[in-house]
C-alpha cells in the first residue's frame, strides 16, 4: 500500500482522498504503481484548482454578472464535492465559499446601484411628466409648446426603465398631459377661427360701406366717413390672410376712388383760385402802397375802391387766406386809425367816412351772406366753409365801424 498526505491507494488498487469527514474512494488503479496512481489523481486535483483559480480571477478581475458567478460556484462546489482527485479539496471549498460572499457583496453593490438608477430614473420621469403636465395647463405658445412635448417623448424613451407600476402610472400622467395640450389647442384655434369670422362679417360691411360711398361728391362729409371707416377696420382685429387681404384691397380701392377724384377736382378747384390769389397778391400790394397814411380821404376811398376789387376777385386757396386778409386788414387798420385823428379834428367829415365805412361792409355783408345762401343750396361744404369764415370778417370790421361811427352821434 501506498501512502501521501492527501490520499492512499489499497493493497487491492482501490485509490483514497483523505478528507475532514473521513477517507473517500475516488477510484481503482490495477495498471501500475501506487505512485503513478498518486500522480494520476494529483493531476486531477490541480484541474480543478485551476479552474477555481480562473473562476476567482474572472470574479475579481471582471464585471462576470452576479447569477452566472454563482451558477459558476454551485457548479464548481458539486465538482470538489465528488472530485476524483486527491490533494487539499477543504481549501478549493474554502476558496470557494469566499468567492461566495464576494459574489453576495457583489450582489448587494449591483442591486444597490439599480435601486439608486431606478430612483434617478424615476426623478427624470417624474420631472418630464411635471414640465408636460405644466405645458398643458400654462402654455400658449403652441407651436413651440407642441415641439417641447415631443422633445419630453425622447427624453423619456431615453431614460432608463423604473417598476412597471410607477412607469405605468408616470406614462398616463404624461400621454394625458400631451391630451390635454392637444385638446386646448385645438379649442383655441377653433375659438380663433369663430373670432375670425366675426371680424370678416365686420370687415365686409366696413367695405360695402366703402363701396358705396367711393362715387360721393360730398367730399367733406364723405372724407370724415371713410376717417371713421379706417377706424372701426383698426379696431376691428384680423380675419384670416386670405379674407384680411382680400378686403383690404377692396376697402383700398374704394378709398383711393374716392381720394383721388376729390383731389382731382381741388385740384382743378385750386387752379382757378390761384388766379384769385394772384389778382388779391396785387390788390393787398396796391393797398400796402396807401401806408403811411397822409390823406385820410383819399386812402379810404382808395381802400373802399379796393375792397370792392377784393370782393369780386373771389375766394382764395386756404393756405394764402389768412396771409392776404390779414394784410389787408392791417392797411385797413391803418386807415382807420388815420381816420380817428382826422375825426379829431373835424367831426362832421369823420362821421360821414365812418357812416361809409358801415355802408360798405353792409353792403359787402350781404353780397357774402347771398353767397353762402347758393353755396349752402347747392351743398359746396369748401365754399360755405370759406364765406362763413369771410362774412365773420367782415362782421368783426362792421361792429368796430359801427362802434366808431356811434362816437359822433
Amino acid at each position: 500500500m501506498s501512502t501521501d498526505p492527501w490520499g492512499r491507494v489499497d493493497d487491492d488498487g482501490t485509490v483514497y482522498v483523505r478528507t475532514a469527514e473521513g477517507e473517500r474512494a475516488v477510484g481503482s488503479w490495477q495498471a501500475g504503481e501506487p505512485e503513478e496512481a498518486l500522480a494520476y489523481f494529483h493531476r486531477k486535483y490541480d484541474e480543478l484548482a485551476g479552474q477555481v483559480q480562473l473562476l476567482e480571477q474572472r470574479v475579481r478581475g471582471t464585471d462576470l454578472a452576479p447569477a452566472q458567478a454563482e451558477a459558476s460556484i454551485v457548479k464548481l462546489r458539486e465538482a470538489v464535492a465528488d472530485a476524483h482527485a486527491i490533494g487539499d479539496l477543504a481549501a478549493l471549498t474554502a476558496r470557494l465559499d469566499g468567492l461566495t460572499e464576494l459574489v453576495a457583496q457583489r450582489r448587494e453593490e449591483v442591486k444597490a446601484a439599480r435601486e439608486q438608477a431606478r430612483a434617478e430614473a424615476r426623478a427624470v420621469k417624474e420631472r418630464i411628466v411635471a414640465e408636460a403636465e405644466r405645458i398643458a395647463d400654462e402654455t400658449t405658445h403652441w407651436k413651440s409648446g407642441g415641439e417641447r412635448l415631443r422633445q419630453l417623448v425622447e427624453e423619456w424613451k431615453a431614460a432608463d426603465r423604473i417598476d412597471r407600476v410607477t412607469e405605468a402610472a408616470l406614462w398616463k400622467r404624461l400621454s394625458a398631459a400631451r391630451t390635454a395640450f392637444a385638446k386646448r389647442r385645438k379649442q383655441y384655434f377653433a375659438g380663433l377661427d369663430e373670432q375670425r369670422e366675426g371680424v370678416r362679417a365686420t370687415k365686409e360691411r366696413i367695405v360695402a360701406e366703402a363701396e358705396a360711398l367711393a362715387d360721393s361728391t360730398d367730399w367733406g362729409q364723405t372724407a370724415a366717413v371713410y376717417r371713421d371707416l379706417m377706424q372701426q377696420w383698426k379696431s376691428a382685429g384680423r380675419a384670416s390672410r386670405d379674407a384680411e387681404d382680400d378686403l383690404w384691397a377692396r376697402f383700398k380701392a374704394a378709398q383711393d376712388q374716392f381720394f383721388q377724384a376729390r383731389s382731382a377736382v381741388f385740384a382743378e378747384r385750386d387752379a382757378s383760385l390761384a388766379a384769385n390769389a394772384q389778382v388779391k397778391e396785387e390788390l393787398l400790394a396796391e393797398a400796402e402802397e396807401l401806408l403811411p397814411i397822409t390823406d385820410v380821404r383819399t386812402a379810404r376811398a382808395a381802400l373802399r375802391h379796393i375792397l370792392e376789387r377784393w370782393e369780386a376777385a373771389g375766394p382764395v386757396p386756404r393756405e394764402q387766406r389768412d396771409r392776404l386778409e390779414g394784410g389787408l386788414r392791417k392797411v385797413d387798420e391803418a386807415v382807420r386809425k388815420a381816420e380817428d385823428a382826422e375825426w379829431k379834428r373835424s367831426n362832421p367829415e369823420a362821421r360821414a367816412r365812418a357812416q361809409s365805412t358801415v355802408d360798405q361792409l353792409r353792403t359787402s355783408i350781404e353780397q357774402l351772406e347771398k353767397r353762402l345762401a347758393k353755396a349752402q343750396a347747392a351743398g359746396r361744404a369748401k365754399d360755405i366753409k370759406e364765406t362763413e369764415e369771410a362774412l365773420g370778417a367782415r362782421r368783426s370790421w362792421l361792429e368796430e365801424a359801427e362802434r366808431t361811427l356811434a362816437e359822433f352821434s
